[in-house]
Order: structure tokens, then C-alpha cells, then sequence
């Protein structure tokens, strides 16, 4: 069975701002502050365009209850974090505390990845500096930009989940 397809196209007026779409549910979006590029940097803001499989994902099970999807989900802990230091043996990969390289808590105060799906960016083939902790997440008040993922409201990511399962592409156009 092929694997379905969530279509992140650029949405008119603002270059941070997106259309997502997976079957018939169309969502908005916000992505990169920098919008989009085809030639992704660690630190440039921007949302690559590529075609990337889902790998896993994460979730903050005392927040968001339960979650209906095919894809599993990792219940986040508090030593949870994500290597973004491009000089690190353990770039763009899971980490635990103490880490004392750069890094992102998974377990953030804001939310954002109460649920954070891991898109396949720079991830089976590493590269130093081509971007690490691409995800799609949850959004910020007010559509805010992001560093570079894909993110949704909370309601739109509980209308995909459903149809989300590991393989899924997420192809940024």
C-alpha cells in the first residue's frame, strides 16, 4: 500500500505561511520565517523543499490525551533533547540530558511539540549544516513563523493523524 502524501504548498502574502493538504482535509500552516529553499542551512530559517518520509514522532501524553493515528508516537520525557550543533557525532539526532552541545528540548514550555512528528531531513544521510530538527509540529499563537518546520493547529494535527502513519511524505513544494 503506497504511503499517502501531505502537500505543503506556499500560501499567498506572507512567505512563512502555508496550505497544507492531505486527501481532502486542507489546513493552514506556518513554516520557516525565510519561507522556502532548496538549499537548506543550519540557522537560515527556511523550510526546504523536498519530499520527506515521516519517521516517528513524539508526544506529550499528559497534554494532548488520546491521540488516533496509525503512526507511533513516543511519549516525551524530560531528558529528551535534539543535537542541533553541526559539529557534534550526534547532529540532528535524539540525545539525552545532560547534552552538553547545542541542542532543543523536546520537552518544550510552549507546546509546540506536544505533538512533533520527525520528517526525514538530513537524517538517514547526514550531512554537517544542511539543517537539523525538521518537524512538523504544533503552531504558535497567530501562525508565528517557525525555524524551518511545518507546524498546524492542534485541531487541524488531530483532523491529520488519523492518516498519518510512518512513511508518509511530506513533500514541500
Amino acid at each position: 500500500m503506497k504511503p499517502p502524501t501531505i502537500v505543503v504548498r506556499p500560501a499567498p502574502g506572507r512567505n512563512s505561511r502555508a496550505i497544507v493538504r492531505l486527501g481532502a482535509i486542507t489546513v493552514p500552516a506556518a513554516i520557516g520565517r525565510s519561507g522556502r529553499t532548496v538549499i537548506k542551512r543550519e540557522g537560515d530559517g527556511a523550510t526546504p523543499i523536498a519530499s520527506m518520509r515521516l519517521i516517528s514522532g513524539f508526544r506529550r501524553g499528559e497534554r494532548n490525551g488520546r491521540l488516533v493515528t496509525p503512526l507511533a508516537l513516543r511519549r516525551i520525557r524530560g531528558d529528551m533533547l535534539w543535537c542541533d550543533q553541526p559539529d557534534n557525532a550526534c547532529y540532528n539526532r535524539l540525545v539525552r540530558a545532560p547534552f552538553g552541545a547545542s541542542h532543543e528540548e523536546m520537552r518544550r514550555g510552549d507546546g509546540l511539540y506536544d505533538i512533533c512528528l520527525v520528517m526525514d531531513w538530513n537524517i538517514s544521510s547526514r550531512v554537517r549544516y544542511r539543517g537539523s530538527a525538521i518537524f512538523f509540529h504544533l503552531i504558535r499563537p497567530g501562525y508565528e513563523p517557525t525555524a524551518g518546520c511545518v507546524a498546524v493547529s492542534l485541531r487541524d494535527m488531530r483532523r491529520l493523524l488519523p492518516h498519518i502513519r510512518k512513511g508518509t511524505i511530506v513533500r514541500v513544494l
